[in-house]
């Protein structure tokens, strides 16, 4: 056989061993699903820092509305390719996902807008903290969600657990919806303060700075306020990820849609805060209804069995869903509609 054949032979043994190997199931999908996914993100996650904003700027209205569509644009079309590739059941349950954990992440921006006003950290920055902001709740997400699949795939009963815990939220959260997130009483950030170096006034985007310390002259390396904000945003959101995690395995316990939905709707948060951050007033009954849709999520997966059900259907869930926000939206714009609140 000539070097030329082998070498032929070489590659089409090459190529089928590479097609085996993405064809393998990780976690219940094929891995080039996974991989799939994960270079949608990394490609707009580059695109992001790396591209469309190297350069502090302040973001107006017009560029986060048109950023704002295209994330939910491109959560929905990921959700119609699934819809394709999976069939009609998981589209829904990516479609229900993600329309709850877009909803959710309402309270993370009410919080971060918080945040921000409490540091003082002016809208040219806001983007590079947030940016680094979601690609660390991106991380943390993918750890809990992964330990969520494990216990839910070992023990049936945890999703049991998981439905019980969103209908108490859900109740905790009516009767605590007028209170606000207390930014001074973060563990974290009290700990840092009082152990840690930090400045008083910003330093440009710098979350570090190199100054002389004044107690021995030398310089060390000093905490801006704005690796505070980022911190107290990375905080947040494991608060709201103990609400958020439960909520999405009650709608489907497959690790792919729970993802997946997941960190598309997490991407579009950015976006979605210098769209609203203008007019949160508007939104400031949206919490009773986000309280009642962590009801109606968890106790879906009660009443699924009490009516000879092996699953709540996907369909069911989804309009649910859609009536519960849609009205908080209506009943939250018509209250607020005759002038701006104090808030």
């Amino acid at each position: 056989m000539s070097d030329r054949a082998i070498s032929a032979r070489t590659r089409r043994n090459g190529i089928r061993s590479l097609a085996g190997y993405l064809a393998e199931p990780f976690l219940g999908k094929p891995a080039w699903m996974w991989l799939f996914f994960a270079g949608v993100v990394l490609v707009l996650l580059v695109l992001d820092l790396g591209l469309f904003h190297r350069k502090d700027h302040e973001i107006g209205v017009r560029e986060s509305l048109s950023l704002s569509a295209f994330y939910i644009a491109l959560g929905v079309g990921f959700g119609g390719w699934v819809w394709w590739e999976l069939g009609r059941e998981s589209g829904v349950e990516y479609l229900t996902g993600f329309v709850v954990e877009k909803s959710l992440a309402m309270d993370n921006v009410f919080v971060i807008a918080m945040i921000f006003g409490y540091f003082q950290v002016p809208r040219m920055y806001q983007h590079r903290v947030l940016f680094w902001g979601i690609l660390g709740v991106i991380l943390l997400r993918g750890a809990m969600i992964a330990g969520g699949a494990a216990l839910v795939e070992r023990y049936d009963w945890v999703l049991y657990v998981f439905a019980g815990f969103l209908v108490l939220t859900g109740l905790r959260m009516l009767r605590e919806a007028d209170r606000e997130y207390d930014i001074r009483a973060n563990p974290v950030l009290r700990f840092v303060r009082k152990h840690l170096r930090v400045t008083d006034e910003l330093h440009g985007h710098a979350f570090f700075v190199r100054l002389p310390d004044p107690a021995t002259g030398h310089r060390r390396v000093w905490m801006t306020p704005l690796f505070l904000a980022l911190m107290a945003i990375e905080t947040a959101d494991v608060i709201f990820a103990v609400d958020s995690v439960p909520a999405i395995f009650a709608i489907t316990t497959d690790p792919y849609l729970v993802f997946t939905s997941n960190i598309f709707a997490i991407l579009g948060l950015r976006a979605l805060y210098f769209a609203l951050a203008a007019i949160l007033y508007r939104f400031q009954y949206l919490k009773y209804a986000l309280s009642v849709l962590l009801i109606f999520i968890g106790s879906k997966v009660f009443v699924a069995p009490a009516l000879g059900l092996e699953k709540f259907p996907a369909s069911w869930s989804l309009s649910g869903t859609a009536i519960i926000l849609g009205s908080g939206i209506l009943y939250s714009w018509a209250r607020t509609r005759t002038g701006r609140s104090a808030a």
